[in-house]
């Protein structure tokens, strides 16, 4: 029988840690060979031969057992990788200012009209309600009474009579005047004046309700 070592280590303060230290015993197996009286062999393991055979041992050490598995090595931690930065967001150019739209301005009937009448019953389209009077010519006698002789010539300022046209009549009325003019400036000598006075009156037409 092996004897066992005590073993005491010392720790802090008088302070002892005893242990009994064991050295390490093999284990061993006796197997054993028996013969029979009629020769028959048998092995048996740690019992010995039955009696009236011939016996035989053989002593036989267990093998060591397998040293420790080694420990897992322990698993890296996963390494999280850094979220990329989200990109910068898209700065759009700011669009130029567009300009307000156009405000029309809304048409307005278009103006008063009148409708004139000289001292000779000559019918006319005037924009003035008292035109400028007009020398209206008058017989001149003579001395002995007749106009045979007469020497000079005179006239009476006469004023024009003219009333209003109706609302309801008077686009055809600027219409008319417009082509009145345009007449009269074909045949006068005045032509250019005149031509300048039917664009005139053209545009105050075109600006008013009387065109669509």
């Amino acid at each position: 029988m092996r004897r066992s070592r005590v073993v005491c280590v010392a720790m802090s303060g008088a302070l002892w840690l005893c242990a009994m230290a064991t050295p390490q015993v093999r284990a061993e197996v006796v197997i054993y060979r028996c013969t029979d009286a009629s020769g028959a062999v048998s092995l048996q393991n740690g019992t010995p031969c039955p009696k009236g055979s011939r016996q035989q041992t053989k002593v036989m050490g267990t093998p060591p057992p397998p040293p420790p598995a080694p420990a897992p090595a322990p698993t890296p931690e996963p390494q999280l990788m850094p979220m990329p930065a989200p990109p910068p967001p898209v700065v759009e150019a700011p669009s130029p200012p567009q300009p307000p739209p156009p405000v029309e301005t809304p048409k307005q009937p278009p103006p008063a009209l009148f409708e004139c009448r000289t001292w000779d019953r000559e019918r006319y389209l005037s924009e003035e309600a008292r035109p400028p009077a007009r020398c209206a010519p008058m017989q001149v006698t003579g001395l002995d009474g007749t106009g045979a002789m007469a020497g000079g010539t005179a006239c009476q300022m006469m004023e024009d009579q003219c009333q209003p046209v109706a609302d309801v009549a008077l686009c055809e009325a600027w219409g008319q005047r417009i082509r009145d003019i345009e007449s009269t400036a074909a045949f006068a000598s005045g032509a250019p004046n005149l031509l300048t006075e039917s664009e005139r009156v053209r545009r105050i037409v075109a600006t008013s309700t009387c065109t669509p």
